[in-house]
């Protein structure tokens, strides 16, 4: 049974292409940068490859917002 990545996006801090949390300085090394295969991005919002993305769960740990699961 595959999984697949979800965004909360209430909770993502990553909104209208910019960090809007204070507690990373408007710098987010978040999931993006802890992807392995490089199946997120940024853009307005967090973007996931879903053919990319290798289920690994990398990104889950690194979001400080709990905005990141795997269905």
């Amino acid at each position: 049974m595959n999984m697949a990545l979800k965004i909360d996006y209430e909770k993502c801090c990553w909104k209208d292409g910019r960090c809007t949390s204070c507690s990373c300085g408007a710098e987010c090394k978040g999931c993006v940068d802890a992807c392995p295969v490089k199946a997120l991005r940024r853009e307005d919002l967090i973007i996931i490859d879903q053919e990319k993305c290798i289920e690994c769960g990398a990104c889950i740990p690194a979001c400080s917002h709990n905005a990141l699961s795997l269905e």
